[in-house]
C-alpha cells in the first residue's frame, strides 16, 4: 500500500507539473495569431559584381536601412548598416555560387530604451543562383543559407546562433524593348521566403515572407538602377503567435565592373543581386 501510495503521489505530481506547463504555454502563446502594426522602412542598397578572373567575381554589397520611429515617421532613423561580401564562382552563364561573410551593424531604434545604442551582428553565407530565359524575360531562382550570430541591445544579452534558409523567386520583364539591354525599362516581381532554425527558435521558424515589385532601368551593360515597394511579415522570435509587418521602399544600384585585361573578358553573363 505504501508503495502504491508513493507511486500515486508521483503520478499526481507529474500531472500537476504538466498542467502548470500547459497553462504557462497557453499564457505565452495567444489563442490566435496576432499581427503588430506595420512599420515603414526605406532601404538604400548597392550591389557590386566585380569580375576578377575567368570564373571568379567579388560580390560586394552595402545596405543602409532606415526605420520609422515616433519622432521621425516614415523615413525614420538608421536601423542597420550591412556590409556583405563574398567570392563567387561562375559555373556557366546562368549558374553561379558565392561564399562569404557579413558584418551588420544594428542600431537601437527604441527612443525610450536605455540599452546599448549599437550592436554588431556576424554571419557566414553561401548562395546558389540559377537564371533561365523565358521568352524575352529572365527568371531567377536563388538559394541562400546564412549562419547568424545575433544579440539584443540589453547590456547582459549574449550572442545566440541561428541558421537562415532563404529561397527567392524573381523575374525581370522588359517593358519597352524585346531584350534586357541598355536603355530598357523593366519590371521585376519578387517573392522570398526566409525560414530559421536553431536552439533559440522554438515556435517561430518563419522569420520573413517578402513580396516585392521593382521598376528598373538598364543604363549601360555595367550599370542598372531600380526602386520598388516590399511588403513583409514574419513570426517574432520571442513569440511564434505574434507576427511583425512592414512596408519598405527599396532603392538599388547594380554595378559590375570588369578589372581584367580586355583579351580575357567573356561575354555578359546573367547574374546580379
Amino acid at each position: 500500500m505504501k508503495r502504491l501510495a508513493k507511486n500515486s503521489c508521483w503520478v499526481i505530481a507529474l500531472m500537476l507539473f504538466s498542467f502548470i506547463g500547459t497553462a504557462q504555454d497557453e499564457e505565452v502563446l495567444p489563442s490566435e495569431s496576432k499581427f503588430k502594426d506595420p512599420k515603414t522602412k526605406i532601404w538604400f542598397n548597392t550591389y557590386g559584381n566585380i569580375r576578377i578572373s575567368k570564373r571568379l567575381f567579388w560580390d560586394a554589397q552595402t545596405h543602409f536601412r532606415f526605420e520609422e520611429t515616433e519622432d521621425t515617421p516614415f523615413i525614420g532613423q538608421i536601423a542597420q548598416i550591412y556590409n556583405r561580401h563574398a567570392i563567387g564562382y561562375i559555373y556557366s552563364k546562368k549558374v553561379n555560387f558565392s561564399l562569404g561573410g557579413v558584418l551588420r551593424v544594428n542600431f537601437n531604434t527604441d527612443e525610450d530604451s536605455d540599452d546599448r545604442p549599437v550592436v554588431p551582428e556576424f554571419r557566414i553565407w553561401h548562395q546558389y543562383q540559377f537564371a533561365m530565359p523565358l521568352y524575352n524575360s529572365m527568371i531567377y531562382h536563388r538559394l541562400r543559407i546564412e549562419h547568424r550570430w545575433t544579440k539584443d541591445f540589453a547590456d547582459d544579452s549574449e550572442y545566440i546562433f541561428r541558421n537562415r534558409w532563404r529561397y527567392m523567386f524573381r523575374a525581370k520583364v522588359p517593358l519597352n524593348n524585346h531584350k534586357l539591354v541598355p536603355k530598357t525599362l523593366y519590371v521585376s516581381p519578387e517573392a522570398e521566403l526566409i525560414m530559421q532554425s536553431g536552439k533559440a527558435v522554438v515556435a517561430s521558424p518563419m522569420e520573413d515572407l517578402r513580396l516585392t515589385t521593382t521598376l528598373g532601368y538598364i543604363l549601360t551593360p555595367r550599370l542598372t538602377v531600380a526602386g520598388g515597394l516590399m511588403y513583409s511579415q514574419g513570426q517574432t522570435l520571442e513569440n511564434g503567435g505574434i507576427y511583425k509587418q512592414s512596408w519598405t521602399m527599396r532603392f538599388h544600384v547594380y554595378f559590375s565592373p570588369d578589372i581584367r585585361k580586355v583579351k580575357n573578358k567573356l561575354p555578359e553573363i546573367h547574374f546580379d543581386d
